[in-house]
């Protein structure tokens, strides 16, 4: 628990002896982060208890961007009378984590804001419909992604640790969320995230499938469960477990009801709360309640979504008036370096793309059997052709098509989340990393080649951040600098346009923490197809971004001049690089 003067530390204690009785054992524990420690005596009445342990001043673990991820080395020490008998040192974080949402979506809205004048944007996150996640009770606006396996022989993941998750790390991300089609990660992956302030969504290993019921699978089911939870419960990052991934959505589409899923309405339950009873549940990604479970499109009423849909212009309707309130996947292909795809094609299969059988087996789809809408590689083709209205004749043009594309969607979804703070309080896109060589969502392949989507996202993804916004019901474009942290910050910002120097959009603003504010409002027209560069300074250092106005199609040699100055904002890199 957490109030005003420091916090309660839970601790579960089991010991065994062969004294004949319990006198004069006791447990001392001995706690210490950087300048500040703690001592405690427990007198033991029985060899197996718990004991609150108050901790004055305690240095709180806070998720990235909102505070240091303070971290304590506690030592308990078993005595009996005067003399040390046995003993463990755990690294944790003090900190309280919780999930504060309904159980229904509410109604669908686009992104605020497009009028003049300066003015709160974001909402009270104690509205009617909700999914937030709170830490230290304070709301957290999460960014994150999902984690896939690091390579496809489980057996080399240790080697990629590291890298992986210092990109993580690297694009801001506050949580990341181990999706169903996992493998359990082991201590130093959560080690890691304890350190960085990345907060951990585990799902257990269930996903996509309909699960035996039988009590013979319940009884491995909770033996895993139990393993599991017992192994991992003591690490800070740990924010929530999750029963499986879309398995809900699977039985409602089948007409069955979730809440005859045994695993996640009765085993894996009853085992969490056994185990690990303090830490939220929440029985499926995405959930689907009991109230809800009967009706049609359930996929678009449950809080909590994975937006997938059509997969069209990612400006479209479906991502732009969603009503999740927290997005667990949402998605857009990019292609690989070349550099990269010649590793894993053959030299005379490199070009083109179209009926490639080496192509094909690098694609997400691994099926031999009809493509249905599995085909992601005509997929990745088409998401070309609705931003620049026709697919490019060859490797290298396509690869950079391709990776414009996706950086911009996925900078769209990020951004249409934020300025929706607290209607949608959080977007776990799909993903960082691949962990074989393919054609996928990841936005470093499995070499390690960054896409341009990378860069793009660690702007987008700032704890305070300007942006551009989509014209609302007006003809403006507005101006909105976000405020993710517990600190009121003051920005100065300009905004101008790439075909002249001179500023749009200037001033100095107060941000309060946890706020975003609308400062400008820009002029636009339908017509317009423009580039607009915004950079901002705080605390003595400048960042930047930018915003493509208008309507498909661009043109690819028009945003290759774009990008140019692009790459030169701050955080820059080197242009001469994507895709190649």
């Amino acid at each position: 628990s957490i109030n005003y003067e420091g916090a309660e530390l839970g601790v579960s204690f089991q010991f065994r002896t062969d004294a004949p009785n319990l006198d004069g054992f006791r447990i001392h524990f001995h706690g210490e982060s950087e300048d500040h420690h703690f001592d405690y005596d427990w007198s033991c009445e029985f060899s197996a208890g718990r004991c609150l342990i108050p901790v004055l001043g305690a240095k709180l673990w806070w998720p990235k961007g909102y505070g240091k991820p303070n971290l304590y080395t506690i030592t308990a020490t078993l005595f009996h009378h005067d003399t040390p008998v046995a003993g463990r040192t755990d690294r944790i974080g003090i900190r309280k984590i919780s999930i504060d949402r309904t159980e229904a979506a509410g109604p669908a809205r686009g992104p605020q804001g497009s009028s003049k004048g300066i003015k709160r944007i974001d909402q009270n996150p104690d509205m009617a419909n909700h999914f937030v996640v709170y830490a230290n009770d304070v709301p957290i606006m999460v960014k994150g992604s999902n984690w896939v396996p690091l390579d496809a022989f489980h057996s080399r993941d240790a080697d990629r640790y590291d890298t992986a998750l210092e990109l993580f790390n690297d694009l801001g991300c506050n949580m990341i969320r181990c999706w169903g089609g996992n493998v359990y990660e082991d201590h130093h992956f959560f080690n890691r995230c304890d350190e960085f302030g990345i907060m951990v969504w585990q799902d257990f290993a269930f996903a996509c499938a309909f699960y035996p019921q039988t009590d013979n699978f319940q009884k491995q089911v909770r033996a895993e469960i139990q393993s599991v939870v017992e192994k991992l419960r003591n690490h800070p990052s740990l924010a929530l477990w999750c029963g499986d991934n879309e398995i809900d959505g699977f039985y409602a589409m089948h007409g069955l009801s979730p809440e005859e899923n045994r695993l996640t309405r009765e085993t894996i339950p009853r085992m969490v709360h056994r185990c690990d009873p303090q830490r939220h549940f929440i029985p499926s990604s995405p959930y689907v309640p009991k109230s809800i479970s009967g009706e049609p499109d359930v996929w678009t009423k449950t809080p909590e979504q994975h937006l997938w849909g059509p997969r069209g212009y990612f400006k479209s309707p479906f991502y732009t008036h969603h009503s999740a309130h927290f997005i667990g996947e949402m998605g857009y292909h990019g292609c690989p370096n070349p550099a990269s795809i010649q590793k894993f094609i053959s030299p005379e299969k490199l070009w083109p793309w179209e009926n490639n059988d080496e192509w094909r087996l690098h694609d997400v789809a691994h099926t031999p059997f009809f493509l249905k809408n599995r085909d992601r590689i005509k997929l990745m083709a088409n998401q070309i052709r609705e931003l620049f209205g026709e697919i490019p004749d060859n490797l290298a043009d396509f690869a950079l098509a391709s990776q414009i594309t996706q950086a911009e969607a996925k900078k769209f979804f990020v951004e249409s989340t934020r300025i929706r703070k607290w209607h949608t309080s959080g977007v776990l896109w799909w993903n960082v990393l691949d962990g074989w060589p393919q054609f996928s969502d990841a936005i470093v392949d499995y070499y390690f080649g960054k896409k341009l989507a990378y860069h793009y996202l660690q702007r987008a993804r700032l704890p305070v951040c300007m942006f551009i916004g989509e014209p609302g019901p007006g003809k403006y474009l507005p101006g909105i600098i976000r405020n993710d942290s517990r600190e009121s910050v003051d920005v100065t910002y300009r905004v101008w346009e790439n075909d002249s120097d001179q500023a749009l959009a200037e001033g100095q603003l107060h941000v309060p923490a946890n706020e975003n504010w609308q400062v400008s409002a820009l002029r636009t027209y339908a017509s317009d197809q423009k580039l607009y560069l915004i950079e901002w300074t705080l605390n003595g250092k400048t960042f930047g971004n930018h915003y493509i106005s208008g309507f498909p199609a661009f043109s690819l040699d028009r945003y290759r001049e774009w990008l140019k100055k692009i790459a030169r904002l701050p955080r820059a890199f080197a242009v001469e690089k994507i895709a190649k």
